[in-house]
């Protein structure tokens, strides 16, 4: 466990916490388009969709253990996941396919960016297994982002 009175390990659980609600907050979209979507692609889009929200749930519980491991605290509420999260909140039940999947692109690119940009904390932090793990959720988030650019070309 590194030590939790460190600057550099509380700024990485606090990133953790971040991506914990966006990951939260996506699943939770990506569920709505999953029950939402209509129109010739639905199958294939409602497939698609709930595959890539399995994923993003099964990332949810690795993510916050991994603050815990740090000695930190979590994500505790629909609140905290609101004020944490980068996700836009949506709402609508009516969007049309591309817009749900330029919607969801965009959020898992978002998604990219702040694993990206929490390399550098872990390196701060030496923190080398989220350092590895950043790279795992990177891979993962950046395919959910090719397959979804790859429908709208």
């Amino acid at each position: 466990m590194l030590d939790p009175n460190n600057t550099s390990t509380t700024a990485m659980v606090s990133a953790i916490n971040g991506l914990l609600a966006d990951h939260f907050a996506l699943y939770v979209k990506t569920k709505n388009f999953h029950w939402h979507v209509k129109g010739p692609r639905f199958r294939d889009l409602h497939v698609l969709f709930d595959e890539q929200a399995i994923e993003i749930r099964d990332q949810i519980d690795a993510i916050g253990e991994r603050a815990r491991k740090l000695g930190g605290d979590t994500i505790t509420s629909i609140g905290m996941i609101a004020q944490h999260t980068q996700v836009r909140n949506q709402d609508a039940t009516t969007l049309s396919a591309e817009e749900m999947i330029t919607e969801l692109r965009d959020d898992n690119a978002a998604m990219v960016e702040r694993l990206k940009s929490m390399k550098d904390t872990a390196e701060q932090a030496g923190d080398n297994a989220t350092d590895g793990l950043i790279d795992d959720w990177t891979d993962m988030a950046e395919e959910r982002v090719w397959f979804l650019n790859s429908i709208l070309q």
